[in-house]
């Protein structure tokens, strides 16, 4: 059931994009006179199309990932009105994530537990005082209260660092140019090898474009995975500035030690979350968190 929620979200999410995407280019044209298309030979106006295409399409994204997770979750709500019903561990993650926000002046996040078997917690938002944090049940039934704290100061220093709209900034960069050259190169190909007169694209383009797509799509998504794992390695020295990098070190080898117990959930908020299963070299290039092994090594050579 809850993969038919997903699914289902995934594809009421991206037809909102498509549509916004359409009124933008039809506003655009209309009152702005762009000249926008996604074919032709004016690269500038192919150009533009990729940009605004993925510029809406990120941006989006970005502004409903809360929505999004709330409803591809079961989740609980954690409120001021309600602390004194709280269990010792769920207060602690509110009053370290109020003294956070409060340290460094942003307004208090959302505060979420979700119901899943999974070792993991992750951070979203559109601002740092439009965020959310959020933790499993059960990484919080089974750390102790020092390793929550070191959860939540990882996931903060992702929130308070602006990481998630860098990563949508380079995204929307990064699949604009994938986008904008497919379609010049595909056009190449097309002039090169047709030989009929036509005011429209051929087949020839067409099957170019996807190839050129999904495979520049694949280069482009090194650089992006690259720049999201060393994201993580930033969070986790941003965290041991707080406490010594020594206790930094000792949560994440207990995240190692409990991770072979847990259920791993590879859903598309995976690049919100905190940790990631041991992959072989080529799925580790395209993996968005660093082996918890490369965390370790490099939290001990991190000079604070």
């Amino acid at each position: 059931m809850w993969m038919i929620k997903r699914i289902f979200l995934f594809l009421l999410t991206n037809l909102a994009i498509m549509i916004l995407i359409w009124i933008v280019i039809a506003v655009l044209e209309s009152v702005f006179w762009f000249n926008i298309s996604w074919y032709g030979q004016n690269y500038t106006s192919i150009f533009i199309y990729a940009l605004v295409v993925w510029f809406t399409g990120s941006f989006i994204s970005l502004m409903m990932s809360k929505w999004s997770a709330k409803r591809a979750y079961n989740i609980q709500i954690i409120e001021e009105k309600n602390l004194f019903d709280l269990s010792k561990k769920e207060r602690l993650f509110y009053d370290v994530v109020y003294d956070l926000a409060a340290k460094n002046r942003i307004k208090m996040p959302e505060i979420w537990i979700y119901d899943s078997p999974e070792l993991n917690a992750f951070a979203t938002w559109a601002s740092k005082n439009s965020s959310l944090v959020a933790v499993s049940s059960w990484l919080l039934n089974r750390m102790n209260e020092n390793e929550i704290k070191w959860v939540v100061w990882h996931e903060m220093a992702h929130i308070l660092n602006w990481d998630m709209v860098t990563m949508v900034l380079l995204q929307w960069i990064i699949n604009t140019f994938v986008v904008f050259l497919s379609r010049v190169l595909a056009n190449i190909i097309d002039s090169y090898f047709s030989r009929e007169e036509s005011s429209g694209p051929s087949w020839i383009y067409f099957v170019s474009s996807i190839v050129l797509d999904i495979v520049l799509w694949l280069l482009a998504s090194l650089i992006v995975m690259w720049f999201s794992r060393h994201r993580e390695f930033k969070a986790d020295e941003w965290s041991s500035n707080l406490v010594w990098k020594e206790n930094m070190i000792a949560w994440l080898e207990a995240l190692k030690r409990m991770y072979n117990l847990s259920w791993d959930d590879d859903s598309k908020l995976a690049t919100m979350k905190i940790n990631t299963k041991h992959r072989w070299w080529i799925k580790a290039l395209f993996s968005t968190h660093p082996d918890l092994d490369d965390r370790i090594e490099n939290l001990r050579n991190y000079v604070l």
